[in-house]
């Protein structure tokens, strides 16, 4: 009994006490949702989805379920302590009106986050390239795309607006070789023959192909080669073929040429 006549004298507590129990069902409810979906993308995803596109998928979906949940919530909190929910919304048209100005690109950002997902743009797990970031897709919201750099391992955030700038960076790695013009080019092009073997042993790489004389330069000739490989480990693998090249010219006593600087005494 006093406990209602507490509830009677401050109604407020009643209120909270209904908040709570809305926070603590609308929680359990969200979890059980974003389970099942998850559980259903992981299931299906052999059927429908690469393992990358389905990873895109989930992702985008929570965030777009938690900004859903979150309006409810809110909406139901409301209405729980007595705000008429019904002349809000009414007011809603106005409101937008005013805001629409103010939250112009988180609007932008969002119908972007959708037309990345839609047109497949890039998805989790690809590297892109945004302005001097290059990095690997960590997850695609609906507001924005969260990377981490290649280079730095750096976290960064790109508004999803932005896609028009991002460029999806490719498995190809271009790599030119300068070597002397005294050296014949079928003596050349046996050589790296056997250094292609070599490169294709490298970890993360997936194939390597010669491409033939790319250039005749001031002090060498530009012998080209492609490296192929996952573009989140390229700088490594960059790293790792120039390394076995250098050997490979070096077992067969093959100097790299350098630009010489000649003076003349009178």
């Amino acid at each position: 009994m006093k406990e209602l006549e507490l509830i009677k004298n401050y109604p407020w507590i009643l209120n909270i006490i209904y908040t709570i129990i809305a926070i603590v069902i609308g929680s359990i409810i969200y979890g059980i949702v974003s389970n099942f979906i998850t559980k259903k993308i992981e299931k299906n995803e052999a059927k429908l989805f690469d393992s990358k596109k389905s990873k895109t998928y989930l992702k985008m979906i929570r965030s777009i379920l938690k900004y859903v949940f979150l309006v409810i919530m809110v909406l139901v909190i409301l209405r729980v302590n007595g705000v008429n929910i019904t002349s809000m919304i009414a007011g809603v048209g106005i409101i937008s009106i005013i805001l629409g100005f103010a939250i112009q690109d988180a609007l932008k950002d969002i119908i972007k986050g959708l037309d990345i997902i839609s047109d497949n743009y890039y998805q989790v797990g690809d590297v892109i390239k945004y302005l001097d970031i290059t990095g690997k897709v960590t997850a695609i919201g609906i507001k924005t795309t969260k990377v981490e750099d290649i280079y730095t391992m750096n976290k960064v955030s790109i508004s999803n607006r932005n896609i028009e700038k991002v460029e999806v960076v490719s498995h190809m790695i271009n790599i030119d070789i300068p070597l002397p013009y005294e050296e014949k080019v079928e003596k050349i092009e046996k050589v790296l023959e056997e250094i292609i073997v070599d490169l294709k042993q490298i970890e993360d790489v997936e194939n390597v192909e010669y491409r033939g004389i790319n250039d005749f330069a001031e002090s060498s000739i530009n012998y080209h080669i492609k490296v192929f490989a996952n573009p989140s480990k390229k700088p490594q693998v960059r790293r790792n073929a120039l390394t076995c090249i250098m050997k490979g010219l070096e077992k067969h006593n093959i100097t790299v040429p350098y630009n010489q600087l000649d003076i003349h005494n009178k």
